[in-house]
């Protein structure tokens, strides 16, 4: 299988090419970076995009144009880019996206715990904890996690999470992703982090993920790798590739 990377350059995007390299039945043709030309990747199977929100929508529709497999750790989505992405794969049912705001087991398995532990407890609250020169604030996974909560205490018939503020310091809540507190840290010396804190009468839960090394994420990569051409159209997340969902 011939793989390009975009954003070659990138902590990440150096991570997949290494980890492309080394696996088996697949070949590295190009690694890409800002200023380089697409073309260089025309002949690959599949291309793995770790950019940039700002770049990423335009590599997408070079990649369909292209009929190019994608496979996306980019963040910044949100429904209207969806929206694109799905009326440019109209012109190419053939062509499979995934779109992922984590590859690493451990933060997809964080997520689903979530999800359905969040019926039972009526507090919930997400703090994520990301190095000093990530682009987003809050993470595309704490984004997710909110809104799988969310998902789940809707089904679940519960009401808004109590919290009887009234005077705040603007942010010392966080930002609200539908109804759930997410509080973003940027510190040096970290590198992705994410705990979700439960609440109910006379208990806590605390369900925490930690990722050390760029190299957690590179099972996940490779499995969408290996698994997009399988999955025309869009595909959000992994989980339906790892058999959890």
């Amino acid at each position: 299988m011939d793989v390009a990377v975009f954003g070659a350059n990138g902590r990440m995007g150096a991570e997949t090419c290494r980890a492309v390299r080394q696996a088996d039945g697949m070949n590295l043709i190009a690694g890409v970076d800002h200023g380089d030309p697409r073309d260089e990747a025309k002949n690959a199977e599949v291309i793995v995009d770790f950019t940039h929100p700002d770049a990423v929508m335009g590599n997408l529709q070079w990649c369909i144009e292209h009929g190019k497999h994608a496979v996306v750790g980019t963040t910044g989505f949100n429904q209207e880019r969806y929206d694109q992405i799905r009326a440019w794969l109209e012109a190419k049912p053939e062509v499979g996206v995934v779109i992922a705001a984590n590859f690493s087991i451990g933060a997809i398995l964080s997520m689903e715990l979530s999800k359905r532990a969040a019926r039972y407890y009526e507090s919930v609250e997400i703090i994520e904890m990301h190095h000093p020169h990530k682009a987003d604030a809050p993470s595309g996974t704490a984004t997710t996690t909110a809104h799988k909560i969310a998902e789940a205490r809707e089904e679940a018939g519960l009401g808004a999470v109590p919290d009887a503020t009234e005077h705040e310091v603007p942010g010392a809540r966080g930002a609200t992703i539908e109804g759930i507190h997410v509080h973003g840290v940027r510190m040096a010396g970290m590198v992705a982090h994410q705990q979700v804190m439960f609440g109910t009468a006379g208990e806590t839960l605390t369900l925490r993920h930690d990722s050390y090394d760029r190299a957690a994420y590179m099972p996940g990569v490779l499995t969408a790798v290996r698994e997009v051409s399988s999955h025309p159209g869009l595909t959000l997340g992994i989980e339906t590739l790892l058999d959890l969902a």
